[in-house]
């Protein structure tokens, strides 16, 4: 696959410039286009009290959002114009809820770039959330951590690989990037590795990638077990599947997806 069609995510924050940055930097590497997004839904304050909030006041919170995506498009310009890039990049809004809307448009992108969601509740209608993104538009989506700078590309990646269907299509979406890579690191959480893992490996070499296999014993949990090879290895990207249960049980007991996300200081790519 080739990675020429960027989809960015960007709320204009001061969080979200890494992703921005590096999103420039991957549609640069391939010689690609880049279109940035805001999507935006109501207001928390009309969703929970709008039947409560007289007019005037909605209509006021509705212009104070029209305000802020200027300014989100005007932030999106200067990078891209600072960057020598201005010419091959767009920014377009979308009118969303819970990102299904911003899900469905994402699917005719090679990637998407995005950055951690924030919790501040006045912006939570601006920020595009990667987990239901990777859940709808059956894209790869790229995860840039807040602060993330690095000069050029990652050179050494971590595969989270558990033999899984969602890691499998993690690691198809991501090989084009894989077989840049100086180093890459195949990673088993357990005792042993899956069955089928030599194939793997296998597979691999004949893209001409050489890929060194780790087998790590569980510690606390799968995620932070990811995290902790990945800092021992000196890995500058993280490729795994998403979400191989439900999106529910993440939600509510956690998982690997949710602690990698959540604990994560390179980016990660996820497929689902």
């Amino acid at each position: 696959m080739s990675t020429r069609n960027i989809l960015c995510t960007y709320n204009g924050k001061d969080t979200a410039i890494s992703s921005l940055r590096y999103a420039i930097k991957i549609a640069k590497h391939h010689d690609g286009w880049l279109t940035g997004v805001v999507r935006h839904g109501r207001p928390v304050l009309e969703t929970r009290f709008g039947g409560q909030i007289p007019r005037e006041v909605i209509k006021t919170i509705h212009d104070i959002d029209i305000a802020r995506i200027k300014e989100v498009s005007d932030s999106f310009t200067r990078e891209t114009t600072a960057s020598d890039f201005a010419e091959r990049s767009e920014f377009v809004e979308i009118n969303d809820e819970e990102d299904l809307a911003l899900g469905k448009f994402a699917r005719s992108y090679d990637l998407i770039v995005t950055g951690i969601p924030e919790n501040e509740v006045s912006a939570t209608h601006l920020a595009a959330h990667p987990d239901i993104i990777a859940l709808h538009s059956g894209r790869p989506i790229l995860i840039v951590p807040d602060g993330y700078e690095k000069e050029g590309l990652a050179e050494n990646a971590v595969v989270a690989w558990d033999g899984k269907r969602s890691a499998a299509r993690a690691l198809g979406d991501a090989m084009p990037i894989l077989e840049e890579k100086a180093k890459v690191t195949v990673l088993c959480v357990g005792k042993s590795a899956p069955d089928g893992t030599d194939q793997l490996i296998k597979n691999l070499e004949r893209h001409g990638i050489d890929a060194n296999l780790i087998i790590r014993p569980r510690d606390h949990s799968v995620g932070h077990t990811i995290l902790s090879a990945t800092r021992e290895v000196g890995a500058q990207l993280i490729v795994m599947g998403a979400y191989e249960h439900s999106k529910f049980s993440h939600d509510f007991f956690g998982g690997a997806t949710t602690d990698v996300i959540a604990g994560t200081n390179v980016p990660v790519f996820m497929s689902h």
